[in-house]
Formats: C-alpha cells, sequence, structure tokens
C-alpha cells in the first residue's frame, strides 16, 4: 500500500480498476483548508493521462509491472511472435497490444515485455538500435551551413529525418524513444 503522501514519479498504482503510473505529483497547502497531493497519471494499458487530486491520507495498492526480456521473432499478418530466451515459451501479441513500439526493431532483437497479473500491455524496445539506411535522396555538398535535415527510410521500414550527409547504406544509431538520428556507425 502506497499513501497519496508518498507519491513519487514512476510509482504504478491501482485506481478506479486500472493501472496507472504518476507522471507528476505536487504537495499543496492552501491557506485555508487540508492539505492535498495534486498528481497527473498515465493509464499504462491504454496511454490516457488524467489529472487527480487526492488527501494526502488516502491509500492506494501499488502494482507490480513485470518487465520480461523477450526475442522479437517474426510477424505474421496481424500478429507479432515473441520468445522467452530462457523457457522457449512463446507468445503472439496483436498490433493493438504492441502499437508502433516494433518501428524501429529487426527480428531477433531483444526488446521487454510489460505484463500485469499475467496480462501483457506493451512492448518496450531497446534505447538505441543500429540500422541501415534503405532510401534516402543523395545529399549535395555546400548545401546549407547550418543543420539541415533530409527524410530517410530504414531497414524496418520507418522514416526518420538525418542530416544530408547520411547517404543509402549508411548504418545509424537511432534513440527509439523520439525517433532521432544520433550518429553514423
Amino acid at each position: 500500500m502506497v499513501t497519496a503522501g508518498d507519491f513519487k514519479n514512476g510509482v504504478t498504482i491501482e485506481f478506479e480498476g486500472n493501472i496507472y503510473q504518476i507522471i507528476e505529483f505536487q504537495h499543496v497547502k492552501p491557506g485555508k483548508g487540508a492539505a492535498f497531493v495534486r498528481t497527473k497519471l498515465k493509464n499504462i494499458k491504454n496511454g490516457g493521462v488524467i489529472e487527480k487530486s487526492f488527501r494526502p491520507t488516502e491509500k492506494f495498492n501499488q502494482a507490480r509491472i513485470e518487465r520480461k526480456d523477450m526475442q522479437y521473432l517474426y510477424s505474421d499478418g496481424d500478429l507479432f511472435n515473441f520468445m522467452d530466451a530462457e523457457t522457449y515459451d512463446q507468445i503472439a501479441l496483436s498490433a493493438d497490444q504492441i502499437g508502433d513500439a516494433l518501428k524501429f526493431v529487426k527480428e531477433n532483437e531483444t526488446v521487454k515485455v510489460c505484463s500485469h497479473n499475467g496480462e501483457v500491455f506493451s512492448v518496450e524496445p531497446p534505447l538505441n538500435v543500429t540500422l541501415e539506411v534503405t532510401e534516402t535522396e543523395p545529399g549535395v555538398k555546400g548545401d546549407t551551413a547550418t543543420g539541415a535535415t533530409k527524410p530517410a527510410i530504414v531497414e524496418t521500414g520507418a522514416q526518420i529525418m538525418v542530416p544530408l550527409f547520411v547517404n543509402t547504406g549508411d548504418m545509424l544509431l537511432i534513440d527509439t524513444r523520439t525517433g532521432e538520428y544520433l550518429k553514423r556507425v
């Protein structure tokens, strides 16, 4: 059990039948009246964000989120198949459960599969991935004096913005959280 007075960013709680992660919280002590805790909560199953206020003494069950390393095997239509590297158990997840988490993930890469009480709700890709550029326009030397960018398509089919000097066949390090180009490898 965790009380609203003990909230910290990143804590997951069960509230109104859903699982929420605390994004922001603020203890408020008005001049008149009782203190309260103003929070911004993210529903970790559907991604919705709500704002709620609680009394500091309100209690909530803390939700236990299990993150398991699994290998992404392949996609078969609307199903994405993963394998536990330790037990070799395989699971298939729907496109709704995955969202766009696999936008930068190649087959046979390791990802984290997140679940609560055995129910999988999301997949977390690695923070950074190395991918090859399969298609981009050639950069023209002397085209600009500042950091101009152009679109490029990487081997997973995702489109990112890259500097003008990047060419087809280059290997890039990409941040999967933002989809930004980090450097050439």
